[in-house]
């Protein structure tokens, strides 16, 4: 493992893509049963949501020794229009 995987950017980064996948993956879940909100099986969409975020960490920890070192992503080159 690298440095990287050490620093507060990065765990930042990670964090936020982990809420994102657990976010957009429980709204997913609620949408694709279209019941109202007291019919939702909560502990299932809480699970899935759950296993998103780890999914996404694992993801995230993968990344860390290639890519850019600034971030939690794959990519290495600079983003057009985004300064380093």
């Amino acid at each position: 493992m690298t440095r990287r995987l050490l620093t507060g950017t990065y765990w930042v980064d990670t964090g936020e893509r982990m809420i994102r996948a657990a976010a957009s993956t429980a709204l997913a879940a609620l949408s694709a049963k279209q019941v109202g909100l007291f019919d939702v099986a909560w502990p299932a969409v809480v699970s899935v949501a759950g296993m998103a975020a780890v999914v996404s960490m694992l993801t995230s920890v993968a990344a860390g020794t290639t890519g850019d070192p600034q971030t939690a992503g794959f990519t290495t080159g600079a983003r057009k229009g985004v300064r380093p």
